[in-house]
């Protein structure tokens, strides 16, 4: 699955165009290397998101079959890192 797509899909970003800009501005990262929209994303990879004063890692734990998924569903798809 597309970085941007999922990004979207697990609730990180409300709609995929914010993360598709997100991308193009340089602040998305995988596994330490700055990405495009089209990246795929794989189970267990490291996703970063550097916003102006502090950054967010996420690790993938699961790929979502769906366009959708509920936000209570979230931790089955991503684990938020400190």
């Amino acid at each position: 699955m597309r970085v941007d797509k999922f990004i979207n899909t697990v609730n990180i970003t409300k709609r995929r165009t914010i993360a598709e800009d997100m991308c193009k501005s340089g602040v998305i990262f995988i596994n330490e290397r700055q990405v495009k929209a089209s990246k795929d994303v794989k189970v267990g990879d490291l996703i970063t998101i550097k916003y102006l004063e502090y950054e967010k890692k996420y690790q993938v734990l699961k790929i979502p079959t769906t366009k959708t998924i509920p936000k209570s569903a979230k931790e089955e798809y991503i684990k938020e890192l400190l």
